[in-house]
């Protein structure tokens, strides 16, 4: 059974990702891309469904484990009264992840393993369990010299390099070697296509050097936060790490099915880019400073809108492809029983009409960032859509399955769609049409306000007309539909403060009384309670906001990675792992912080329009 999610950790190479169990066990990675069939399903099921566990043989040791200082190269260290090991893992990028460099097509992807003596002498073990086809195919194995063993199924091969002699047993490739202090064991498994050359082996050591020096010297420009900067700094590093190279793509987490309550069926694939995490995510790279990446990911949001308005999806794969065709896999047992396993994303044809005010505000946060101009043609086919269309009911932020509603969210982004293309003419004479915007801007704001607030209960409500609070509504203040000051925006966080935190976490809305069409359960939403922070920074509530932010902060494993969510009653992280929405809530509110220590940062910094 997989471990608690806790007990993971992430390495990658920007193109795909794994999770490394803190017993040495790489329990989930999908090969070559981050959509790609998985090899290693032990996350999904068990260990016959595909894992790579080195580790000590006696159980009974202690375990402690880091990040290498600014890289995404994660050391283990093993100790037992008789020896002590640290096992090195990486995956070396395929290209700089500095400048406008594209990886080599066709350039093998490695995960490198190296095993270290540090102390006295300690036997290791190795168990190699190939399944490829999210743990449904075993492939077949042949010896291509005496230290490398190539495995092939289909369009799959791999090929594993290392001095440890291992037999065939089960379907596995085990062995059990010595390791002694000063002693250097390597380990690399190599992906290619079974119909190429088998992948060329490389120096692990060399690549360990390099890949070192590609992290540090990427996160060479980030702005410092205060207090909060290596959680920043880790965050930033997990969401370059969730970014496509090739495309400048970035996937909402690097697994799939992953619940958000245990043993539950909210079992979704998120290894797909959303628009509605476009602004956050320009936000959190341009206040990290990294603008190359800012600038990667908007163009990626342009190629993927391209072509009709009428039909842009809330989410695309990472090279733009459309059809997310959602399966079932029956044979996989799901994350410690949570099923169904899924693949594919039926929400990908959903209406959602916040997405037009994600696309939106993208081009104005980019324009403010000096990052160029947009395809004024593609704005103003945006806009005459939406104008058409965001009077119609629609499936909401959080992509419900109970049918269409008159989501308050999402008529508040369709406002920020217009909003922002007001002020793209405003402040830099782009665009046109610019009463008509104004016109549509104001009734959209006034439908609002007229039909979301429930004087009743005295908050804007998840939809209208409803008596379900929603957290979303939080993001009302931060893209400048209303001031935090307002008393409706004061009244709908004291009653969300009272109706939706759990032991002072906050939940995206209430799953007993919304119909959703899903069963009830999940836990707290981390990114809501970020927006929390938010909000309260916002209304001159600096310690609550930072005593909140210092809790979540808190939330993060022992090498800082958040889920998407946080179950309150285990105490256990739950759902996608780890999930770039968490990361990039994190960062934005770090900033929003420290801008409050030091106003003159304000001048510098990046934040939603209306934040402040």
């Amino acid at each position: 059974m997989a471990h608690p999610l806790e007990d993971y950790a992430l390495i990658g190479d920007c193109e795909t990702a794994a999770l490394v169990a803190r017993d040495g066990s790489i329990d989930w990675l999908c090969w070559p891309r981050f959509d790609s069939g998985a090899c290693f399903a032990g996350l999904l099921g068990n260990p016959e469904h595909g894992r790579w566990k080195i580790a000590p043989v006696d159980p009974g040791v202690q375990i402690k484990r880091r990040y290498r200082r600014d890289t995404l190269v994660l050391e283990t260290e093993f100790s037992t009264p008789d020896g002590a090991v640290t096992l090195v893992d990486f995956m070396p990028p395929r290209a700089p992840l500095t400048g406008d460099i594209r990886p080599e097509p066709g350039k093998a992807s490695d995960v490198v393993r190296i095993v270290r003596g540090k102390r006295g002498q300690l036997a290791m073990s190795c168990e190699l369990v190939l399944r490829f086809d999210y743990g449904q195919v075993v492939p077949w194995v042949t010896r291509l010299e005496e230290n490398a063993l190539r495995a092939v199924a289909g369009p799959n091969m791999t090929v594993l390099r290392t001095p440890v002699s291992l037999k065939g047993e089960n379907f596995k490739a085990v062995g059990n070697f010595i390791v002694s202090e000063g002693d250097t064991v390597p380990f690399v498994l190599s992906y290619g296509r079974s119909y190429r050359a088998p992948p060329e082996p490389i120096d692990p050591l060399a690549a360990l050097s390099r890949t070192e020096e590609v992290w540090r010297d990427w996160l060479q420009g980030c702005r410092e936060v205060g207090r909060w900067s290596d959680a920043v700094r880790r965050s930033l590093i997990t969401l370059k790490a969730l970014s496509y190279r090739p495309t400048g793509g970035i996937v909402a987490a690097p697994t799939t099915s992953l619940p958000e309550q245990l043993g539950g069926s909210r079992n979704w694939d998120y290894r797909y880019c959303w628009l509605r995490d476009a602004t956050f995510t320009l936000l959190s790279l341009m206040n990290g400073g990294f603008y190359q990446a800012a600038r990667d990911w908007s163009e990626w949001l342009l190629r993927a809108v391209a072509g009709s308005p009428q039909q842009i999806q809330i989410m695309y794969a990472i090279d733009g492809e459309r059809r997310l065709t959602e399966l079932e896999l029956p044979w996989l047992p799901g994350y410690q029983g949570a099923k169904p396993v899924r693949i594919g994303n039926a929400a990908s044809n959903q209406l959602q009409l916040d997405v037009y005010g994600e696309v939106m505000d993208v081009f104005y946060q980019g324009r403010k960032g000096g990052m160029g101009s947009l395809d004024v043609d593609l704005q103003r086919a945006l806009l005459d859509h939406l104008a058409e269309i965001w009077r119609e009911p629609d499936e909401g932020i959080w992509e419900v399955r109970g049918g269409c509603q008159h989501f308050t969210y999402s008529k508040v982004m369709a406002w920020v769609a217009f909003d922002r293309a007001i002020r793209l003419n405003e402040e830099f004479g782009i665009g046109s049409l610019l009463d008509r915007w104004k016109a549509i801007r104001q009734e959209i704001h006034d439908d609002v306000c007229q039909k979301a607030f429930n004087s009743d209960i005295g908050a804007f409500t998840q939809f209208y007309g409803a008596e379900v609070l929603d957290a979303s509504v939080l993001l009302m203040p931060l893209v400048g539909f209303l001031p935090a000051t307002d008393p409706r925006v004061r009244s709908t966080v004291a009653a969300i403060e009272r109706h939706l935190m759990v032991d002072g976490l906050v939940m995206r809305y209430d799953t007993r009384e919304s119909k959703d069409g899903l069963p009830p359960g999940e836990g707290a939403f981390l990114a809501c309670s970020f927006w929390f922070v938010d909000n309260f920074v916002m209304q001159g509530r600096i310690q609550e906001a930072e005593r909140l932010f210092e809790r979540l902060c808190g939330l993060a494993n022992d090498v800082g990675l958040l889920a998407e969510e946080y179950d309150p009653s285990a105490k256990r992280l739950v759902g996608n792992f780890p999930q770039a929405f968490s990361h990039i809530a994190l960062v934005n509110s770090a900033h929003n912080l420290v801008r409050t220590e030091n106003p003159l940062k304000q001048r510098a910094g990046h934040r939603r329009s209306g934040a402040r």
